[in-house]
C-alpha cells in the first residue's frame, strides 16, 4: 500500500511534544557568540571569554583546517553566523545558501534542494558536519536531496568555501565545499546543574508551512574548574502545498513533513581540551518529486509528468566522538580527533502511469575516522597534517529488480587520505599556504545488474590520487587591502552510484550501470582582493575550473519496455567553468549599509550528441545566470531593531546543455526565464530573551522559478518567526 499522502498536510505529533518539552526550560540560555569559534572539525565554540577575536569578528576554518580571520584566508570564504540564520529564516538548509555569490539553488522539488556552487552541484560539492563527510558513495550525479537533510535551526554557523579543494578535504570539492557547525551548550553554573532552554516558532504564508524547535540544555562548572554541558533540541516542519507567484497559485502534492533531533554533550577538562558526544536524526516523510507526477505544473512550456505518485522518505542518523586539544606547548601543537558513525537511508514509492508500483531503496551506513595534528614551525610555518578514513556498506533493493536497487547491493566502498599543509610567511606581507594529499579510493559489489544481459555480475575497481595546491595572499594594506592567488588540484573517485546506478533520471530517462569508471580531474585557478577599510567591506574574485575526463551521462539510443530512454555513463567530459564574483557591503550613513553581490558565469564541456554517435563541445549543465542583488540596512545604535531591503536580478538561463534540453518537466524550452524579485525583512529584541523576525518575500508577488527547478518558487510569502531564552 501507498503511504498516506495526507499526513504531510497535519502538523506531527512531535511538534506538539517539542514545544511541550521546551516549556519545561526555566532558565534563561547564555547568548552565543559566533565569533567564537572552535578548531577545525570540533563543532563547539570557545568558552566565552576565551576567544582572542574581537566579538564583532567573525572566523573561519575551512579555509585552512585552522582557525582564521576570513579576511586572511587566500581563499573565497562566506561565513553565517546563527543571527544571520534568523533573519533569512530559510524553510531548509539548501534555501540558507541562495543569496551568496555563485550558488545557484536548484530545487527539485521543496524538500529536494541541491545548491550548484561555481557549476557544480550534488558529488560535485562536499558537505561537512563537524568536520564528517555526508557524501557517501551512494550520492548520484546532477541535483541530489541529501543536503535537505540537514536542520538549520541545529547549527551555529555555516561557512561557504568555493572553488577546488581536493588537498585538504579528498575526494567530491570540486566546486566549493561546505561545513556546517552544530549548537554546542553553553550555560555553566558554578558548583550547581544551571538549566537553560529556548523555543523557537516559524510560519510562511506561501510555503503554507509550520515550524518549531525546542532546545533544553544544562551545565555545571566543577571544583578543578573544568566543566560539563547537556545540550537537547528537536525541530519539526509542516509544509503544506507551495503557492507560486500570481498566475501558478497552489501547487498541488509539493507538501511534505519532516522531524529532527539531536543530542550533544561537550566536557571541557580545562580551557584547551574537550570531549565532544554527538548524536543527531533527520526524517522526511512523502517528499513528492512533484515535476515527474500527473500533479506537475507547466511552466513556460514545460512538460509534465505521468506518474501518479513519486514520493521520496529520507531518515539520517549521526553520532561521533570527538576530542580536541590545544597549545599542548610540545612538538604537536594541537590534536583533532574523531570517530563517528553516519547512516543514511532513502525510500521511494512510485505508482506509473499504469498504476504499477515500483518500491526502491537503500541503506549505507558509514564508520568514519579522522586525526588532524597541528606543529608550530617557527620561520618554517605552521604545519596541518592528517588522516581520514571511510568505509561505506551499502544494501539496496527494488521490488522490480532482483538483483539491486537504485545503486549495488551487498557493496562496500573505502576512502582513506592523508595530507599535509604548511602556511609560511614568505615576508611581512606576502604568505604561502601549499598542501599535498594522498587519497585511495575502492568499491566493492556483490550484486550488480549487467546493463547488456540483464544478469547478477559483480564489481571491483579501485584509484588512487595526489593532488596539491599553492595559494599566495599580499597584504597591500595591513589588515586592509589584500590581494590572493592560487591553483589546487580536484578530483572525484566514481562513486558507486556511477558504477551501477539502475534509477530514472531527469524527465524519464532509465540510466543503467557503468563498471569501468577513470576518476575525474580538475584544476581549479583564482585571483582576487578583498578590502577592509572603515565603512567599506568588498570582495572580488575571478575563477577558472579546468575539468578533464568529467563522467556525463547520455543518450544509448535504446529505450526500455516501457519507452523510456537509456542513457549510461563514461569519462567523455572535457572543458571548463569560470566567472567573476563581486560582493560588497558600504555604510555610507549612520546605522545604514548599501550591500549587494553579482555573479556571472560561463561554461563548455565535451559530451556525445542526442545520438550518441560523437562527441560535441556544449555548454555545462544549469549555468547560473548573470545574478545581481542590491539591498539596504538600517540598524539602531543598541542593535535591537533593524530592517533591510533588497532586489535580485536574475537574467535569462538560456545556455542550455543537451542534458538540460532533454529536462522538459523542468527547464522550459530555450531556457528558464529571468525574474526580478523584492524582498522586505525587519526584526526587533522585544527584550533580553525575546527575538522577533518578519520578512515578505517577493513582495510583488512574481511569478518565477530558479533554473532547472522542478516546481515555482514562493510567491508573496510572509514569513514570521521568534524565539525566547529562558
Amino acid at each position: 500500500m501507498s503511504p498516506n499522502r495526507s499526513a504531510v498536510v497535519l502538523i506531527p505529533r512531535s511538534f506538539y511534544v517539542v514545544l511541550a518539552a521546551g516549556l519545561l526550560a526555566n532558565a534563561r540560555l547564555a547568548a552565543q557568540d559566533p565569533s567564537q569559534a572552535p578548531p577545525a572539525g570540533s563543532g563547539a565554540p570557545r568558552a566565552q571569554g576565551e576567544s582572542t577575536r574581537p566579538a564583532t569578528t567573525k572566523v573561519v576554518v575551512t579555509a585552512s583546517r585552522t582557525e582564521q580571520d576570513p579576511f586572511d584566508a587566500p581563499r573565497s570564504v562566506d561565513v553565517m553566523s546563527q543571527q544571520d540564520l534568523d533573519r533569512l529564516s530559510p524553510r531548509s538548509f539548501p534555501q540558507a545558501l541562495r543569496e551568496m555569490p555563485s550558488v545557484l539553488v536548484q530545487e527539485t522539488a521543496p524538500g529536494q534542494g541541491s545548491p550548484f556552487l561555481r557549476g557544480f552541484t550534488g558529488y560535485n560539492n562536499l558537505l561537512l558536519i563537524d568536520g564528517i563527510r555526508l557524501n557517501n558513495s551512494t550520492f548520484r550525479s546532477g541535483p541530489n536531496q541529501y543536503w535537505s537533510t540537514i536542520d538549520p535551526l541545529s547549527l551555529e554557523r555555516i561557512e561557504v568555501l568555493r572553488g577546488t579543494n581536493s588537498t585538504l578535504y579528498g575526494s567530491d570539492a570540486v566546486g566549493g565545499t561546505v561545513q556546517v557547525f552544530t549548537k554546542s551548550p553553553t550555560a555553566h553554573g558554578d558548583g550547581s546543574w544551571q538549566p537553560g532552554g529556548s523555543l523557537y516558532g516559524r510560519y510562511g504564508s506561501a510555503e503554507n508551512s509550520v515550524t518549531g524547535r525546542a532546545e533544553l540544555q544544562v551545565g555545571q562548572r566543577w571544583a578543578d574548574g573544568s566543566r560539563t554541558g547537556f545540550l537537547v533540541g528537536g525541530s519539526a516542519r509542516n509544509l503544506g502545498d507551495l503557492e507560486g507567484g500570481d498566475a501558478t497559485g497552489i501547487q498541488r502534492e509539493t507538501g511534505y513533513g519532516e522531524t529532527a533531533a539531536d543530542f550533544k554533550v561537550e566536557h571541557w577538562f580545562d580551557a584547551d581540551s574537550r570531549l565532544v558526544l554527538l548524536h543527531q536524526r533527520m526524517s522526511q516523510d512523502a517528499v513528492p518529486r512533484t515535476h515527474s507526477t500527473i500533479f506537475g505544473q507547466s511552466y513556460a512550456g514545460t512538460s509534465v509528468g505521468s506518474d501518479l505518485q513519486r514520493d521520496n522518505f529520507q531518515d539520517r542518523y549521526l553520532t561521533y566522538l570527538q576530542y580536541h586539544q590545544t597549545n599542548l606547548g610540545g612538538p604537536i601543537d594541537a590534536m583533532h580527533l574523531s570517530v563517528s558513525w553516519h547512516e543514511q537511508s532513502q525510500q521511494e514509492d512510485r505508482i506509473t502511469s499504469s498504476n504499477a508500483q515500483r518500491l526502491s531503496g537503500f541503506r549505507v551506513g558509514t564508520l568514519g575516522l579522522f586525526a588532524q595534528f597541528e606543529s608550530d614551525l617557527g620561520q618554517l610555518g605552521r604545519l596541518t597534517y592528517g588522516i581520514d578514513y571511510y568505509r561505506d556498506d551499502v544494501d539496496s533493493f527494488a521490488n522490480n529488480n532482483t538483483i539491486q536497487g537504485p545503486v549495488a547491493d551487498n557493496a562496500n566502498y573505502d576512502l582513506l587520505g592523508v595530507f599535509v599543509q604548511d602556511v609560511v610567511a614568505l615576508d611581512e606581507r606576502l604568505e604561502l599556504q601549499v598542501g599535498v594529499r594522498y587519497t585511495y579510493a575502492k568499491a566493492d559489489a556483490d550484486k550488480v545488474r549487467d546493463p547488456l544481459s540483464g544478469n547478477r555480475i559483480a564489481l571491483a575497481k579501485s584509484w588512487s590520487e595526489v593532488t596539491g595546491s599553492a595559494h599566495l595572499r599580499y597584504e597591500l594594506v595591513p589588515e586592509h587591502w589584500n590581494l590572493y592567488g592560487g591553483i589546487s588540484q580536484a578530483f572525484r573517485a566514481p562513486s558507486l552510484s556511477d558504477l551501477s546506478s539502475f534509477e530514472v533520471a531527469r524527465s524519464g530517462e532509465q540510466e543503467v550501470a557503468t563498471t569501468d569508471l577513470d576518476a575525474e580531474q580538475y584544476v581549479g585557478y583564482e585571483l582576487g582582493t578583498k578590502l577592509r577599510e572603515g565603512a567599506v567591506q568588498g570582495q572580488l574574485a575571478w575563477f577558472h575550473t579546468d575539468i578533464d575526463d568529467q563522467i556525463q551521462r547520455f543518450p544509448t539510443g535504446t529505450t526500455t519496455p516501457g519507452g523510456d530512454p537509456i542513457v549510461e555513463k563514461d569519462n567523455v567530459g572535457d572543458g571548463y567553468v569560470q566567472g567573476v564574483e563581486f560582493q560588497y557591503a558600504w555604510q555610507f550613513a549612520a546605522n545604514t549599509t548599501l550591500f549587494g553581490a553579482n555573479t556571472w558565469q560561463y561554461g563548455r564541456v565535451s559530451n556525445f550528441n542526442l545520438a550518441g554517435t560523437a562527441l560535441e563541445d556544449e555548454y555545462t549543465s544549469r549555468l547560473m545566470p548573470f545574478t545581481t542583488q542590491v539591498g539596504l540596512r538600517w540598524e539602531d545604535d543598541e542593535g535591537r531593531f533593524y530592517a533591510s531591503t533588497s532586489v535580485i536580478r536574475a537574467e535569462d538561463a538560456d545556455r542550455l546543455s543537451a542534458g538540460d534540453s532533454r529536462d522538459t518537466q523542468r527547464i522550459p524550452p530555450g531556457g528558464t526565464p529571468g525574474y526580478t524579485i523584492w524582498n522586505v525583512r525587519a526584526g526587533w529584541q522585544v527584550d533580553e530573551r525575546t527575538n522577533l523576525e518578519l520578512g515578505f518575500d517577493n513582495l510583488t508577488d512574481v511569478d518565477y522559478r530558479v533554473h532547472g527547478s522542478g516546481s515555482n518558487a514562493p510567491g508573496m510569502n510572509f514569513v514570521i518567526g521568534m524565539r525566547t531564552t529562558f
